[in-house]
């Protein structure tokens, strides 16, 4: 999760929570648990991450700060954009009014709406997609990731991005992205007509797909 803004943005606000020698516990579950989420979401263990979500949840809730709680829906949606799972961000809808100019830039970032992206205020290695429409100059996987699902979203995203996503899974072991990733790669090989393109890719579902 190095690099990537559900790591700087939970981070910051912790961070931002308090300057004593030892901090408060909550903080460093929070962390713990977030990045604990996004790894077992990443690599498809949906009972690992719901568990470890609520944990981190509960933990910024602890502190009554809408905020704070706002950023690790934020996570969520980012890592569930990455892996093509579009569902609205709901649980973070629901506190946008308490977030800050970042958090909701980011947010339609993710959800392809660009024209209501304020780029200044998304994070340095996002502002580049939004011009370009291309990931390629995103250094950092799971943000490479979100960038492709947000240009997906908004309708922008070229079959190059798309082998680079999938690559990007790929490379990571991260089945639930890599997943559908190659199910847009099958089906426009599919709309081509390309049935050996297909066939590879179908190959490459069912081993990725297949139960441990």
């Amino acid at each position: 999760m190095k690099n990537t803004f559900a790591c700087v943005i939970v981070a910051a606000a912790l961070a931002a929570c308090g300057s004593k020698p030892v901090p408060p516990q909550w903080q460093a579950n929070a962390y713990s648990s977030v990045t604990s989420f996004t790894t077992a979401y990443l690599r498809g263990e949906s009972s690992v991450a719901d568990t470890e979500f609520a944990r981190a949840r509960s933990e910024m809730a602890s502190t009554g700060r809408p905020d704070l709680v706002a950023k690790v829906e934020l996570v969520r949606c980012a890592a569930q954009v990455a892996a093509l799972d579009i569902g609205g961000c709901p649980g973070y809808r629901a506190l946008e009014q308490d977030a800050s100019a970042e958090e909701r830039a980011y947010a339609a970032y993710i959800a392809g709406r660009f024209s209501d992206v304020n780029v200044a205020a998304l994070p340095e290695q996002h502002r580049p997609v939004v011009a370009t429409g291309s990931i390629a100059g995103v250094a950092d996987p799971l943000g490479r990731l979100v960038a492709a699902g947000a240009l997906l979203q908004a309708g922008r995203i070229t079959p190059t991005d798309i082998k680079l996503a999938v690559d990007t899974a790929s490379e990571q072991g991260w089945r639930r992205p890599l997943l559908a990733w190659l199910g847009v790669q099958l089906k426009r090989a599919q709309a081509a007509g390309d049935t050996t393109a297909a066939a590879l890719i179908q190959r490459r579902i069912d081993l990725a797909g297949a139960s441990p």
